[in-house]
């Protein structure tokens, strides 16, 4: 599968561009705040129906504009086919493939699989469980459109529960048929999402190794370890343990919005803490180019990569394995971005691979 062609309209600091890509590498090259990230956007829009970057589809409308248009045509196994992704303000996003509607963007998610590498991915290891999830869930939902669903369905049922913990604090009223209901609700879905987790970490771990191990020649032992409360307890029993405590807080403690991933560095020193910059910038890559690798094995051909600016983040013997690693034929298209166009014809000549490299200039292109 890849990207055949690209155009934007009135998105982010583009009023009107069109860009036809090679098969194989694309790279946007210019000074920092060029527009060369926004382009990566817009192809990540069109796989995933949303920004990478930013959840609020309306910042993403030119300034003094009304609308954004984005439109791609993909190729897949040489069929055809026309995605477009568009929004006016004050109205709902509208998005087609081959001119027409989705029922639900959710049916769009995991045709067109994408994986994106970029400076933000750093708060995976900095921030809190939630972006771990969310890395989990993003990944099996580009392979399971009905795993999305069930997570759906969990948070609103989850929201639920807490609405009714918090009105029997401040009711005193306590309806325990009610509850008992939510709860086997809860662990209905809970449960489903548990297993499906568990399956996906026994699949992706041997693949992050072997990244891991690529990158950085074996220098180092690393961990990834998937944490649940329902590996060790069922989880009906969890949430009638703890139910007193959950009475006080008025939310739910126990669950599959609990669950986190650990990352270590040799014997147990946690990531976060210890690992250096270049540590925790070879693990998120091993993270994503294994997350490659998984969604490959599932969907029997070669996902989108998205490198956004990779060159500044790893020192120049690791950029060069990197991108011999990702231009030989375990990989698909690839598109990145750099603020030296000459680097990047460099590198590509020392490993012997086309690219096409497209100047960016305040929100203009040139080839």
């Amino acid at each position: 599968m890849w990207l055949k062609q690209l155009s934007v309209l009135n998105f982010k600091n583009y009023t009107e561009s069109s860009l036809d890509f090679l098969p194989q590498a694309n790279a946007f090259a210019g000074a920092n705040g060029a527009g060369k990230t926004n382009l990566l956007d817009a192809i990540h829009y069109l796989a995933l129906c949303k920004s990478y970057f930013n959840p609020i589809d309306s910042q993403h409308i030119k300034k003094g504009e009304d609308w954004f248009m984005v439109q791609g045509e993909f190729d897949r196994e040489d069929v055809p086919d026309l995605v477009s992704c568009s929004l006016k303000k004050n109205q709902k996003k509208q998005f087609k493939k081959n001119k027409k509607d989705y029922p639900r963007l959710a049916d769009h998610i995991g045709q067109f699989p994408l994986v994106m590498i970029s400076p933000n991915d750093t708060t995976i290891v900095t921030e809190g469980s939630e972006e771990r999830r969310k890395f989990m869930d993003n990944v099996i939902s580009q392979t399971d459109n009905q795993y999305l669903d069930i997570l759906i369905q969990y948070n609103k049922i989850l929201l639920q529960r807490n609405s009714l913990l918090k009105q029997i604090r401040e009711t005193g009223v306590f309806d325990i048929g009610l509850l008992e209901v939510i709860n086997l609700q809860l662990v209905e879905a809970g449960e489903r999402i548990f297993a499906r987790r568990q399956q996906f970490m026994e699949a992706f771990l041997p693949e992050f190794a072997r990244y891991y191990a690529f990158l950085t020649e074996d220098a180092e032992q690393v961990s990834l370890v998937y944490e649940s409360s329902l590996i060790a307890a069922d989880f009906e029993a969890l949430l009638r343990d703890s139910l007193a405590k959950d009475r006080v807080l008025e939310r739910t403690t126990q669950g599959i919005h609990k669950d986190d991933l650990l990352f270590t560095i040799h014997d147990g020193m946690v990531l976060k803490k210890f690992g250096s910059q270049g540590q925790q910038k070879s693990f998120l890559i091993a993270l994503k180019l294994a997350q490659y690798s998984f969604l490959r094995n599932r969907k029997k051909y070669r996902p989108l990569l998205l490198l956004d600016d990779i060159f500044d983040k790893l020192d120049e013997h690791r950029t060069r394995k990197l991108m011999q690693l990702v231009s030989e034929d375990e990989f698909g298209q690839i598109f990145l971005t750099d603020t030296d166009a000459e680097r990047i014809k460099h590198i590509f000549n020392e490993i012997g691979k086309p690219i096409r490299i497209f100047e960016i200039k305040g929100g203009t292109v040139d080839v």
